[in-house]
């Protein structure tokens, strides 16, 4: 989250109080969120009380320990609901370098939710089983089908991307904010771009790091079960959406991605099994567990195409772009001459690890990676 390479944690002895002020005046709920908090949106115990209009209060009590440079913002419900400046763009991280007791803060605008799609575009949403099956773990996950806003009213067969983290892709309640695929789908319609099937898989919760976890990696996690993970993905989910949905089944209609480990264990998954996915959907990956790079095990050695859309943010970690550069070289290295990789590498010098940055991305590679 912080780029700041000496960090110390401080319990604070008088609190920290947060006065703001905004041009906004409704009774929508303001929170506050940052690395004190991991980035948690919607933070129960972190929303301001409204005290007049347009002005919020909120006391973090004393005794609580804090790591500064402590980097924050405000926003309403979720990152599509962020604080923006007077003219409606994205602004930095607020920073506070070293304790004080108090933040007088002004806020011109936030964003407003749901405002550039069209209701009847909105995707359908089918969950196609609560507890569908994985053979290859012995456990079941909700997976669910996003169909285009029309699939019923068509005939019509779609690319398919299969997407990690199922839980933070359009639930407005999830945690930590959500990408909203599905008002980005029913935005993305508009311009011809919206025609694909996107299939969620939710995460296993406590066993999301090791069903991320490569199984080839040289990383500090003990607990493997990304190859049985991306065999499930390849030999047992993929072939019931294609039986049971209009989908082009083939490879190059076939896409997967994710963010942070879900973003790793999609570059696994496609490296894997280059003849199932060609379209990989790569934000900010967690390639810090994998610290050397170390892919002996992919078959890279045979012929495949391949497009890979990267992305990663300038703010989320001293690591994230250096390992971002480092894996494509790796990657355009080490494939065979007749294999084709169509790299795209997008570097947003003010991006931190946050799902309102993946959804903003969402679109751009979408078209990229389907569409061009």
């Amino acid at each position: 989250m912080t780029n700041s390479k000496e960090l110390s944690v401080i319990t604070s002895k008088e609190g920290l109080s947060f006065y703001l002020t905004t041009q906004v005046d409704d009774d929508e709920p303001v929170f506050l969120t940052g690395t004190f908090n991991n980035w948690n949106v919607a933070d129960r115990r972190y929303q301001l009380k409204k005290t007049a209009p347009k002005a919020y209060h909120l006391s973090i009590p004393a005794g609580v320990e804090l790591t500064y440079p402590l980097e924050y913002k405000f926003l309403r419900s979720g990152w599509d609901e962020v604080e923006l400046d007077k003219h409606g763009k994205l602004t930095d991280n607020r920073v506070l370098e070293r304790p004080i007791s108090q933040v007088k803060a002004y806020v011109p605008l936030f964003a407003h939710k749901n405002k550039n799609y069209d209701t009847d575009r909105l995707p359908k949403i089918v969950i196609i089983s609560n507890h569908f099956e994985i053979p290859q773990l012995i456990k079941t996950r909700r997976i669910t089908a996003l169909l285009p806003y029309d699939y019923y009213e068509s005939d019509k067969h779609y690319p398919v991307l299969y997407l990690q983290d199922g839980q933070n892709l359009f639930d407005d309640y999830a945690p930590y904010g959500n990408w909203g695929v599905d008002k980005k789908l029913a935005e993305m319609s508009k311009n011809g771009i919206g025609d694909i099937i996107v299939i969620a898989i939710d995460h296993g919760k406590d066993e999301r790091m090791a069903e991320f976890t490569p199984n080839h990696s040289t990383g500090k996690f003990r607990q493997k079960e990304g190859k049985q993970y991306i065999r499930f993905l390849a030999d047992t989910l993929k072939p019931h959406i294609d039986k049971n949905f209009r989908t082009l089944p083939d490879v190059k209609n076939t896409g997967i991605g994710g963010s942070s480990m879900g973003g790793l264990i999609s570059i696994y998954a496609g490296l894997v099994y280059p003849e199932v996915y060609s379209r990989l959907m790569i934000f900010s990956p967690s390639l810090w567990v994998m610290p050397n790079m170390y892919f002996g095990g992919i078959h890279l050695a045979q012929s495949f195409n391949t497009r890979i859309y990267l992305y990663a943010g300038g703010k989320e970690s001293q690591n994230m772009v250096p390992n971002a550069q480092k894996f494509k070289d790796m990657v355009t290295q080490k494939g065979r001459e007749d294999s084709q990789i169509d790299f795209h590498l997008a570097l947003d010098p003010n991006g931190v690890h946050s799902e309102y940055h993946w959804g903003q991305e969402f679109p751009k590679a979408v078209e990229w990676l389907f569409f061009r």
